[in-house]
């Protein structure tokens, strides 16, 4: 059977990308596409060769790939995928518009419905340049919405990386989807059941990220916390922080996962479609602190491996980190919890059912 992978853009490396990366290596014989590849900014593929869309060859593309957003559609669909057998695209916005043969299946693994169209005052925050020129974005995406909601009805399947995005596909592009919460490498977190005097906070400095209500909550609390991270927000959070905030700035992976093992716990403010930061704490056998809404509600079980907070306010917050205080944490059961629900092992374990009774065994 000759599989096609195919992703939105690889110009970054972010969480759909490390997703697509793990595709990759799952399918090591299969032909990998996208519209705009830059190898020093985005996932490592070794020697696979990338087959790229005309966008490639626009000077500037793949540094301003943003831009090139009412172009992808007719990209995508120019891409000659006649001979394969089954095509898995990577996608939050346009991979899923590629052509397939009658006979052939499209299975898209889709992180979110195209968030900038259907959600574009919450996307445009975090993007404030953008903002200035709304009224005529807003002409664009009109017409984009109905590209794309016809784009939509091309997968034979989806699968979804949590029931938050699920729901938002069924309710957007009128599709089901089949939820399968994204893996994490395990292996790359170390255990620790002695945890230190500190909380931890993992994030993009960006406003939807919430890091002011924690940074606020510990201000009142007075409790240590590190924040690992950066972004547009940094000045303004660390202007708003007392002296028992640390700002950390990006660190290596290696102090990374030290963090993430020795922290009393990790807080998690954001509205996340699914989120990875709870998941990886969990392997490290951290409990998390998170706003009970969006993906951690697949991933986290209170009282076992964590604490929800109802509301995205500091007091709320600071309830849930009170409670948690007085939770007899089992760590060991928190990292077999990751291990065993969110590996690598069990991701591929579902996918490759699913795709066998889809009839499309691998």
């Amino acid at each position: 059977m000759k599989i096609a992978l195919v992703h939105d853009y690889l110009t970054q490396k972010g969480g759909a990308e490390r997703v697509f990366e793990l595709l990759c290596k799952h399918f090591p014989n299969a032909d990998i596409f996208t519209s705009l590849y830059d190898p020093d900014r985005t996932i490592e593929l070794g020697d696979r060769l990338v087959k790229t869309t005309v966008l490639q060859g626009i000077p500037g593309a793949t540094k301003y790939f943003r831009l090139m957003a009412p172009f992808y559609y007719p990209a995508f669909r120019a891409l000659d995928l006649q001979d394969y057998d089954l095509i898995i695209s990577s996608s939050t916005s346009f991979a899923k518009a590629v052509r397939k043969r009658a006979d052939a299946t499209h299975v898209c693994f889709c992180h979110n419905v195209t968030r900038f169209l259907w959600d574009t005052q919450t996307y445009l925050r975090e993007y404030s340049d953008f903002q200035n020129f709304y009224p005529f974005i807003e002409k664009i995406f009109q017409a984009m919405r109905k590209v794309d909601l016809k784009y939509a009805q091309e997968p034979d399947l989806y699968i979804a990386n949590s029931t938050t995005v699920a729901r938002r596909i069924r309710e957007i592009y009128g599709k089901q989807a089949i939820v399968i919460n994204y893996p994490i490498d395990v292996n790359r977190f170390t255990f620790s059941a002695q945890k230190e005097e500190y909380y931890l906070a993992s994030a993009r400095m960006i406003s939807y990220k919430r890091l002011d209500v924690i940074v606020e909550a510990f201000n009142w609390l007075g409790w240590q916390l590190y924040v690992m991270g950066d972004g547009p927000e940094r000045e303004r959070l660390e202007a708003q922080a007392l002296g028992n905030v640390k700002f950390l700035g990006h660190v290596s992976d290696r102090d990374r996962t030290d963090f993430m093992a020795n922290a009393k716990s990790v807080v998690v403010a954001a509205l996340e479609d699914y989120g990875l930061v709870p998941v990886e704490a969990n392997a490290s056998g951290t409990p998390v602190i998170s706003y009970g809404a969006g993906g951690v509600l697949d991933t986290q079980i209170p009282g076992e491996t964590g604490v929800f907070f109802k509301r995205q306010t500091p007091e709320s917050l600071q309830s849930a980190l009170l409670e948690a205080t007085q939770i007899n944490w089992d760590y060991q059961r928190i990292r077999d919890h990751a291990v065993n629900q969110f590996s690598e092992a069990a991701f591929f374990g579902k996918v490759d059912r699913v795709l066998a009774q889809f009839g499309q065994a691998a």
